[in-house]
């Protein structure tokens, strides 16, 4: 398995929203386990749904009255109400035991090594990059569009909008930035931003990873409500 949930970057102009939140999942109702909410340690309740592909996993081996570190993809149908998709979770100590318990056979058992079910960045992070389509920093407020990759059939699903609270220079409009950013109750926060270069034009090749290279990145990171230069 990866030794990190979000995976690195491969293309400077590939946009994402993903990141990790650790709660214990709750489901609406028991018929229908696929749609409830993350309830974290201080209460805070947070819309989600189960991806098919997770369901099996949480059924069968996981403790559900128990907090997990989830990887979510996050979604704002409206200000200050996040909407969580789940896809899968960070608990390499639970998910080598079904491994192993799964390829058990007669062989000698390899030396277990240390497992930590912590990451670097901590919990409520998120990384998300796409293009700054609005920001007002005198009050703190920004909207990303993000593009997401197209499916198994070949379709193209509908890009989408995520709002949320950081100070980005107006001049940064219409350009490319990738953001590191922290769940705030409700809200997701931006720490850090960098700027990867403007928007690809009309005329130019679209797509995940299409147009121009990044030129003149420039990075910030958000201290106390200020940006200042990393």
């Amino acid at each position: 398995m990866r030794d990190h949930p979000i995976p690195p970057v491969t293309e400077p102009l590939q946009y994402r929203a993903l990141g990790v939140i650790r709660g214990t999942y709750r489901p609406q109702d028991p018929e229908q386990f696929t749609r409830g909410f993350l309830v974290d340690s201080e209460g805070v309740e947070l819309e989600a749904v189960v991806l098919g592909r997770v369901l099996t996993l949480m059924r069968r081996h996981l403790a559900m009255d128990q907090p997990h570190l989830w990887v979510v993809y996050p979604r704002c149908r409206e200000a200050d109400h996040l909407h969580l998709q789940i896809a899968g979770i960070w608990e390499p100590s639970t998910l080598n035991q079904i491994q192993s318990d799964e390829n058990d056979s007669e062989d000698e058992p390899e030396a277990s090594q240390p497992v930590v079910d912590q990451l670097p960045e901590g919990d409520d992070y998120f990384s998300i990059r796409g293009e700054l389509i609005f920001t007002k920093p005198e009050t703190g407020d920004l909207v990303l569009k993000v593009r997401q990759q197209p499916r198994a059939d070949g379709s193209r699903p509908l890009p989408f909008k995520l709002q949320l609270k950081g100070d980005v220079p107006l001049e940064h409009l219409r350009h490319f930035v990738s953001l590191d950013v922290r769940r705030q109750g409700q809200g997701l926060c931006v720490e850090k931003f960098d700027v990867m270069g403007p928007m690809p034009t009309r005329g130019g090749n679209k797509g995940r990873g299409g147009g121009r290279g990044p030129r003149n990145a420039v990075s910030r990171r958000i201290v106390r409500g200020t940006p200042t230069n990393s």
